[in-house]
């Protein structure tokens, strides 16, 4: 979808910000299709009839999916496949949508991607063997480092899923003033330039981990890694198999409960160059092996399509 929620006036969706450029950036050529739009425009049976022409007219060496819910049939899948077309669906929240969604589409694609190291037993006890688990990135091409200097003490970017708002009221009750970005707070959404603005300009990033008010447990999103990669410090909840990509101490700082939030927010902010080492290692270690390069690079080598970078 190019716009969030296929709503252009909420923006630009997190798919459009992140995959396109980072495949172009690659050397990849990339055709878009816009399916909710397309759905929107023409309904559902006609959009899947013009995605399978699309898919004959390119020839290309790879469709790839990155679903939502079930406007695409499975038997257009299965079509672009029989055309030659190598297919894989990119699967976003296993963590909470497995059994509901991803089970029924998995096997009528080729090869599909999962960010949950705990679904991958579960592709296997539906006898789907083509999976890759792999992981949210930084696309350094939409996200960098646009300043040294400091606005801010914390802010948060994000909805207010789950149990933010009752976080950030209770960090206001501390004495903490949080500014809160993104749609459903009174300030709104931002624009992505504004977004990566606040990530460098922020001496803390807070980052709850709850994506969803329907998923209990914490999981890694992307803004683990574009909030280093835009030079900020990232301070999270805790989740599972982060410390597989980050090193907590060193690279980010979790936290483990509201009082623990509380103490490490004064903390870092009272110990500057602690802070700084923390910002700038999380940097590195981003850009080196957590970038949108490195996980198509794994996935199309898994794939057989090309080697895997370094």
């Amino acid at each position: 979808m190019r716009w969030d929620y296929g709503d252009q006036r909420r923006g630009p969706s997190f798919e459009q910000m992140n995959f396109p450029s980072a495949l172009e950036g690659m050397g990849h050529e990339v055709m878009q299709f816009d399916f909710m739009e397309e759905r929107q425009r023409y309904g559902r049976r006609r959009m899947n009839k013009r995605l399978l022409a699309a898919a004959d007219e390119r020839q290309a060496d790879l469709a790839f999916f990155c679903l939502f819910k079930n406007e695409i049939k499975t038997s257009t899948v299965k079509a672009i496949s029989a055309l030659g077309t190598p297919t894989l669906n990119w699967f976003c929240d296993d963590h909470w949508r497995f059994d509901n969604f991803s089970r029924f589409y998995a096997p009528s694609f080729d090869w599909v991607t999962t960010t949950s190291q705990d679904a991958l037993p579960k592709y296997a006890r539906i006898g789907y063997q083509n999976v890759i688990l792999t992981q949210w990135a930084c696309n350094p091409y939409s996200y960098r480092r646009v300043s040294d200097e400091k606005k801010y003490d914390i802010t948060f970017i994000g909805q207010p899923h789950g149990s933010r708002r009752e976080l950030i009221a209770s960090l206001h009750k501390a004495g903490i003033d949080v500014p809160c970005f993104g749609y459903g707070w009174p300030a709104g959404r931002v624009s992505h330039e504004r977004m990566i603005e606040i990530f460098s300009t922020s001496r803390l990033n807070l980052n709850p981990s709850n994506s969803s008010s329907v998923a209990d447990e914490p999981q890694i999103k992307g803004r683990v890694f574009e909030v280093p990669g835009c030079g900020g410090f990232l301070l999270t909840e805790p989740a599972a198999y982060l410390d597989h990509y980050l090193e907590p101490g060193r690279e980010c700082v979790v936290y483990e409960s509201g009082d623990d939030l509380v103490d490490k927010i004064r903390y870092y902010l009272a110990h500057e160059e602690e802070r700084k080492a923390i910002e700038l290692a999380g940097e590195a270690r981003v850009l080196r092996d957590h970038t949108y390069d490195n996980r198509f690079a794994a996935i199309f080598a898994a794939m057989g399509l090309g080697e895997a970078g370094p």
